[in-house]
């Protein structure tokens, strides 16, 4: 039994000893609350200071209970840690100290060992059918898997970004324990484990706090998925960070990833909290915080968190691979090199300018960043997902110009990310599912046929009623991993090539990287760009990129140590880079 790893947290179920368990709940909406453990009596709460209900009560782990919040309402615990019988059932008392840590003294890996692996757990089979998995993704050369969103959701098919219990780990996937033997096995291999957490919205269906603490949300700021939550509230404030703590000290992840965070409106709350984090973990370990933020908010990388999902250097990639213009994709469709270049050189490609689809102005100044601060990828979850026929670039563009992409995705200082399926170069779909109930699955469903009406492929009708439903069961099952195709002929040969690439980079760019700053990148064609990083021991990094069909003249060609070239041809050099080619040199100190 490991109660180190424990923390104190402000609200939920905590287990005092074997047989009491202290309750605590912020219901500022509420005159009386009271506590409902099956088999027993109701039990009052006693009312405190801000609106917090508290008691003990003589009941350990494996007790089932409620809050009476109003005669005709009893509602599951907001910090549940375990909902066996999904987001409308009882909570369960859980003892979060008695997992036995087999890798206790895992302190994580440095950022600049990172190559990320995103997943969904229940397309994988559960937290047990990932553990399964975990020695093949380690031998790929991954060193951290991301884990899309655990909070319990309604029904077992989801994303995860409709959770409504952010503490409860997803029921469907298995026990909490379970989810602590992953990380658990994870760390045995040398793999660290990120969450991705989702702090500016609940689900549509399971959300009570409204009905007890109004106050959690604010009606004056809507988002795309309903009132915000105020975030200047001291409770909501310390709920969130609890949730972080707890996932990090309780279950030994090494980072978080936050989802969206331009929907919380009180940045104060989001700087602040990477050093409250780190104050609250232990000495010497690794703790990572990643986010995904629309609007490229330079100054949170500056205030402490890791890195960015940059969706600038999808976008721009996305644009040169396929043609495709409409959507987000029309920011980049006017000079996709030119955004590519800015990106491998700055971070970001909007820094400030307005953007031709919005007509707003976007982003913040990064050129003073190191290259590690930004995440690059070719695709994720919500670039495949989104899609309406939730399409992989497999599917969409030429072999030999990915190929040459994925050369610059993995060998670039940025760190890069794989999404499931995609190390085998998967061509199976994945689409947007959901377990909702009959009535909230047709709105869904119908919600996201017309989001695509204005699409030009979507623009009828007919066209749109080809979009799965999100709702159906065989649209979970499509967007499944299969193991007849990751063992074909074909795909294992694909693997075998994001392999060779990793390889590369734990040999010559993970030990350079830190330190390393960009010297500026240039577009050489249409579609081809060089760009060159100092890296951290003083070396040059270049990488030459010709994704067009038509070789482009190359006056200035990185130099050095060919680290790895596609085409593998001698004479790239002279003069001219070869259609869908990428070329990657380093110069070491000492051939300077």
């Amino acid at each position: 039994m490991n109660r180190y790893f424990q923390h104190p947290r402000h609200a939920g179920a905590t287990v005092v000893d074997g047989g009491h368990t202290r309750f605590r709940l912020w219901a500022p909406s509420c005159d009386t609350v009271m506590l409902e453990v099956e088999g027993h009596a109701p039990a009052p709460m006693a009312r405190r200071k801000g609106g917090w209900y508290e008691c003990v009560f003589p009941c350990g782990p494996g007790a089932r209970y409620r809050y009476r919040v109003a005669p005709d309402l009893a509602v599951p615990d907001p910090a549940s840690c375990y909902q066996p019988d999904d987001v409308h059932g009882a909570s369960m008392v859980i003892d979060s100290g008695a997992y036995d840590w087999q890798y206790p003294r895992w302190a994580g890996r440095p950022w600049h060992d990172v190559v990320i692996y995103e997943l969904h757990v229940g397309a994988m089979g559960g937290y047990a059918g990932v553990a399964r998995d975990l020695p093949r993704i380690a031998a790929l050369g991954v060193t951290a898997i991301e884990l899309m969103p655990l909070s319990e959701i309604p029904g077992g098919r989801n994303w995860g970004y409709d959770g409504v219990l952010p503490y409860a780990p997803e029921s469907s996937y298995g026990h909490p324990d379970d989810l602590k033997a992953l990380v658990d096995a994870a760390h045995g291999l040398g793999l660290m484990v990120f969450l991705d957490v989702v702090y500016n919205h609940f689900g549509p269906d399971g959300n009570y706090l409204a009905a007890y603490a109004a106050p959690f949300f604010r009606a004056d700021q809507p988002t795309p998925w309903g009132a915000a939550i105020d975030f200047r509230q001291a409770a909501v404030r310390t709920f969130f960070e609890d949730n972080a703590l707890y996932w990090l000290m309780e279950f030994r992840f090494d980072g978080l990833r936050l989802d969206a965070v331009q929907a919380i409106t009180e940045r104060d709350w989001l700087r602040e909290l990477p050093a409250r984090v780190r104050a609250r973990t232990e000495p010497g370990r690794h703790v990572h915080l990643i986010v995904e933020n629309e609007n490229n908010d330079a100054g949170l990388l500056r205030a402490g968190y890791r890195a960015q999902w940059n969706d600038d250097a999808h976008n721009a990639l996305h644009v040169l691979l396929t043609g495709e213009d409409e959507g987000y994709y029309g920011n980049f469709s006017h000079a996709p090199a030119t955004a590519l270049a800015r990106v491998l050189a700055e971070g970001f490609a909007f820094q400030g300018e307005t953007s031709p689809v919005t007509h707003l102005p976007r982003g913040s100044a990064s050129a003073d960043l190191p290259p590690d601060r930004f995440i690059i990828f070719l695709q994720n979850h919500d670039q495949i997902g989104n899609r309406a026929m939730g399409e992989r670039l497999g599917v969409l563009a030429p072999q030999q110009a990915l190929r040459a992409a994925y050369g610059l995705v993995l060998l670039c200082p940025q760190i890069p990310l794989l999404f499931m399926g995609e190390d085998w170069g998967s061509r199976r779909p994945f689409l947007f599912f959901t377990s909702h109930t009959t009535e909230l699955g047709r709105i869904v469903r119908d919600g996201r046929r017309r989001e695509f009406a204005g699409f030009s492929h979507f623009a009828s009708l007919e066209t749109r009623d080809t979009i799965p439903d999100p709702n159906a069961p065989e649209t979970f099952t499509a967007s499944r991993p299969c193991e007849a195709e990751r063992t074909a002929p074909d795909h294992v040969a694909w693997t075998a090539f994001i392999h060779d690439l990793l390889v590369i980079r734990h040999r010559w760019i993970m030990p350079r990287l830190s330190g390393a700053h960009a010297m500026g990148a240039q577009v050489i064609g249409p579609k081809a760009v060089v760009a060159r990083w100092r890296m951290g021991d003083g070396a040059v990094l270049g990488i030459a990129l010709n994704l067009d069909e038509a070789p482009v003249p190359m006056a200035d060609a990185p130099e050095g140590r060919c680290l790895y070239a596609l085409p593998q041809a001698a004479g790239m050099t002279a003069g001219s880079l070869p259609p869908h080619c990428v070329m990657v040199r380093l110069t070491e100190v000492h051939d300077e």
